[in-house]
């Protein structure tokens, strides 16, 4: 079975690591031992939770832009404008 291809833009790719990015902070900081015990938890547990609940809308975004429903706002390909 072939890979199924997704094409993103580099915002969507920033997206992705940057929240893939908070995920591990947050996880590294909830682990470790470098900070107290409070810290870690004020710090490491927002941006563990923020991280992977921003990655759901964001993934559905991603994976749902290529099956060929239009979006709302969105300019369908026969409606861009081209230059001759």
């Amino acid at each position: 079975m072939p890979a199924k291809q997704i094409s993103m833009t580099v915002p969507e790719l920033g997206l992705v690591a940057a929240t893939r990015g908070a995920i591990g902070v947050g996880a590294g900081l909830l682990l470790s031992n470098a900070i107290s015990r409070d810290k870690r938890k004020a710090i490491g547990l927002p941006l563990l939770v923020l991280g992977a609940l921003s990655t759901i809308p964001i993934a559905m975004h991603v994976f749902h832009k290529g099956d060929g429903a239009d979006q709302e706002g969105e300019i369908s390909n026969e409606e861009q404008p081209t230059l001759h």
